[in-house]
């Protein structure tokens, strides 16, 4: 009872930081701000997490596990699910726009979340060349392999992001998706439509 009751806080305590990150930033958001948000001292908030550091990290990680694959799970990756992500994200601003603040400001070379970054762009790419590959084989249309066209639609996917929460009116962030993989389907096939389709 009492170790669900803690991670009931816990998630309570990573949903304050998301919204709190948001408004804020990272380094404007403080650990203050949040415990207040839940009706926590600061000491209180150390409890359960001891620094900011791993506070953003859970608030990373529970991004991530709240999209369909997580950013990890390979065996559910397809293309029509990253199409269904994309447009599950355009209805959930706050987090796109955390997610997209955190990976601008992580680019510095001391902030805490540059590692989770890092480490998690090396596994997206593996994914989805794994995706690419299932849906088109060795050689996509141009004769790239799916390892060259892997960073150029992990590109797409976050810079869209950043394009919708600039200009959500101007841009469509699921629709610009949709025609991005139709560029990549050999003539005569929609994208999507799988490798051994007819």
């Amino acid at each position: 009872m009492a170790r669900a009751r803690s991670e009931e806080r816990r998630t309570e305590i990573v949903r304050a930081a998301l919204e709190v990150i948001a408004e804020r930033g990272y380094r404007g958001a403080s650990l203050g701000a949040v415990a207040e948000r839940v009706g926590l001292t600061q000491q209180g908030l150390l409890h359960y997490f001891p620094t900011k550091e791993a506070l953003l990290v859970a608030v990373l990680e529970e991004r991530d596990r709240w999209d369909t694959s997580g950013g990890r799970d390979r065996e559910r990756w397809r293309l029509d699910l990253m199409e269904s992500l994309v447009e599950y994200n355009a209805m959930r601003p706050g987090i796109v726009q955390t997610f997209s603040a955190l990976l601008g400001e992580s680019v510095t070379e001391d902030h805490p979340a540059r590692a989770f970054f890092t480490e998690r762009y090396v596994q997206v790419r593996e994914n989805m060349a794994d995706v690419l590959r299932a849906e088109y084989g060795a050689e996509l249309p141009g004769g790239l392999t799916p390892e060259r066209v892997a960073p150029l639609l992990t590109a797409v996917m976050d810079g869209l992001q950043f394009q919708w929460l600039l200009d959500p009116d101007a841009v469509d962030m699921p629709a610009s998706f949709r025609d991005f993989l139709a560029l990549l389907a050999p003539a005569g096939r929609p994208a999507g439509a799988g490798r051994d389709t007819p």
